[in-house]
């Protein structure tokens, strides 16, 4: 009811002081090789730091996706400097949308804590990791795979067609 923050504030105690992983159902992403999940863990082991899975989108769809900006630290990863929700094409920082797969460090916790609810009442988790973004504790990543935006019927669809296919050949390889 009051976001993502709230579901993130009831783990604290089960979470302690370990990173978390968090995974949306609103995308599905497949990779040929290591899961998008594994990627970023491996990424995580490296700079101990919050990491945002990103990709590309079309520049006429910005308004759809939270964007970023941010330097390139190396092929594919984003030191982020800003993140920008649903921007008008125009306003748009990057065509780099943040995809709903997140590692978050613990101190997300006591950033959550002090952060102060919009007018709705709601905390966005983008409004969290912007506030440590400006702090320079956020990667952007473009992971390797192919998501699919099953808050869409199309993307839905999709995304069931590419599990039963992939599912098919792990059977014909057996």
């Amino acid at each position: 009811m009051k976001g993502l923050r709230r579901a993130i504030l009831i783990g604290a105690t089960l979470i302690g002081n370990e990173p978390l992983a968090i995974i949306l159902a609103d995308d599905y992403c497949v990779s040929a090789n290591d899961s998008v999940l594994s990627q970023r863990v491996k990424l995580y082991e490296i700079h101990q730091c919050s990491i945002v899975a990103i990709e590309e989108v079309p520049e006429g769809e910005t308004y759809r996706y939270g964007l970023i900006d941010g330097v390139i630290e190396e092929e594919g990863i984003y030191r982020i400097s800003n993140m920008v929700e649903k921007p008008v094409p125009e306003d748009a920082p990057s065509n780099l949308a943040i995809i709903r797969r997140y590692i978050i460090t613990p101190d997300i916790f006591d950033t959550i804590r002090n952060t102060p609810p919009s007018k709705n009442g709601e905390i966005q988790i983008a409004d969290v990791q912007l506030k440590l973004a400006k702090q320079g504790k956020v990667l952007g990543y473009k992971f390797k795979g192919k998501r699919f935006d099953c808050g869409s019927i199309d993307g839905y669809i999709n995304a069931t067609n590419i599990t039963y296919a992939l599912e098919k050949t792990k059977e014909a390889a057996l």
